[in-house]
């Protein structure tokens, strides 16, 4: 084979190599460091005045000097539906709106059935590529006289069969990888979803949602 038979074998291969790693690699364990920020002095809580304002002029919810101190947000959305500019909007626009809050990007994967069947693709890449390249040696060890009929027009046309096969592969292997999801968690609770809306949230109704959830009444666990 010359180098240009080598480079297309040896690429999906490689790709497939790679894709069954990751496939029965254990999945990295998350590391998340919020970054610091500044924490305002403590209010005096034995002062008569503080006692006095505490029934309607302290929030409800655990917050510190107006900072939203342990609230977190997930967005977790599609990574592979270039949907990440749309996530670092809204978290650029939730961190402005409620400073000190924890807005969280993840990935939301597809169902496992989809996660499997996209792996199935490069390997049938790779036998289609295999079958176009060296099918006159492959068809008499599987047991046949002669290869097929389409196997000579696959031939008659190596670097199209060979060009639509990579393509048309990428295509369904991305669609199988994609979600679709743009879904929204306050402490690991879904106030919205994508699955379920079927359109994205604007910034002015994910903001309210948040307010909403903020100024809810918070009852702390009583140890």
């Amino acid at each position: 084979m010359n180098r240009m038979q080598i480079v297309l074998v040896a690429l999906p291969l490689f790709l497939f190599c790679s894709d069954l790693f990751n496939l029965f690699a254990p999945p990295p364990k998350p590391h998340h460091h919020p970054r610091p920020r500044p924490r305002p002095p403590l209010p005096n809580l034995h002062s008569p005045d503080l006692s006095a304002a505490a029934a309607g002029a302290f929030p409800t919810n655990p917050q510190i000097g107006g900072l939203q101190y342990g609230v977190a947000v997930d967005l977790s959305f599609c990574a592979s539906c270039s949907y990440r500019g749309t996530a670092l909007t809204m978290k650029k626009m939730l961190e402005t709106s409620f400073p000190g809050i924890e807005v969280i990007l993840t990935n939301y994967p597809p169902p496992l059935p989809k996660r499997l069947l996209s792996k199935l693709v490069p390997v049938v890449q790779f036998g289609v590529i295999g079958i176009v390249m060296a099918g006159e040696q492959i068809f008499p060890r599987l047991g046949f006289m002669a290869p097929p009929p389409w196997y000579f027009n696959l031939r008659a046309n190596r670097f199209g069969s060979i060009a639509t096969t990579w393509l048309l592969g990428n295509f369904v292997q991305s669609f199988l990888q994609s979600s679709g999801a743009f879904e929204v968690y306050y402490n690991g609770d879904l106030v919205f979803s994508k699955l379920k809306e079927r359109r994205f949230p604007s910034e002015l109704e994910l903001q309210e949602l948040i307010r909403r959830r903020i100024s809810a009444p918070y009852f702390p666990n009583d140890s």
